[in-house]
């Protein structure tokens, strides 16, 4: 799962022109850290779902690696 998402991250960023993440850990911000705007959390969700199949910002908001891992898990 976390390979997967990784991946999914870095193609987000790769679309923008910055440089991949080599690692994600649970308490990094997907705003503060991984620099994401609003547009990048829907494209996101999109990749997720398709991914897994899991809606991550269904019931709210989703801030962290941990809160979007604690979706996934919910769900798979």
């Amino acid at each position: 799962m976390q390979e997967k998402l990784l991946t999914i991250i870095n193609s987000i960023k790769k679309n923008k022109f910055e440089e991949p993440v080599l690692e994600i850990t649970p308490e990094q911000t997907l705003r503060e850290n991984l620099n994401f705007d609003s547009f990048d959390l829907a494209e996101l969700t999109v990749k997720i779902e398709e991914e897994f199949g899991v809606d991550i910002f269904e019931d709210g908001l989703v801030n962290t690696i941990n809160e979007i891992y604690t979706k996934l898990q919910c769900f798979s």
